[in-house]
């Protein structure tokens, strides 16, 4: 019984193993925890407001749809923040999240 009981738990610890998170989905949790709050979908989000304010629909303007972000764009603004957005500190996104995110941000829209 124990052999079986050992078995069964290395084969669910491998199976956990290989379930890794992909960088895109790192980043989209990064983006659920600290961008989406003002740069969602929808008329609610003050970020989305203002590039909506700003690109006048030459552009989208949540963030998720955009094409034209890349990931040297998204850091700079995630790490110097832009008017009212403020900047993120290192021990609140690290650079590790940083570049998930900016993974995340620069790919086709979703």
């Amino acid at each position: 019984m124990k052999l079986w009981m050992t078995a069964a738990v290395l084969a669910i610890g491998a199976a956990h193993a290989g379930a890794a998170e992909t960088v895109e989905q790192q980043g989209k949790k990064v983006f659920d925890r600290w961008c989406a709050a003002c740069h969602a979908v929808g008329d609610a989000y003050p970020g989305t407001l203002a590039l909506q304010a700003k690109y006048k629909g030459e552009k989208p303007s949540p963030l998720e749809q955009r094409t034209d972000l890349n990931s040297d764009f998204v850091k700079f603004f995630v790490r110097n923040g832009v008017s009212i957005m403020p900047f993120f500190r290192k021990t609140e996104i690290s650079d590790a999240e940083l570049a998930a995110l900016a993974a995340y941000l620069s790919r086709s829209p979703r």
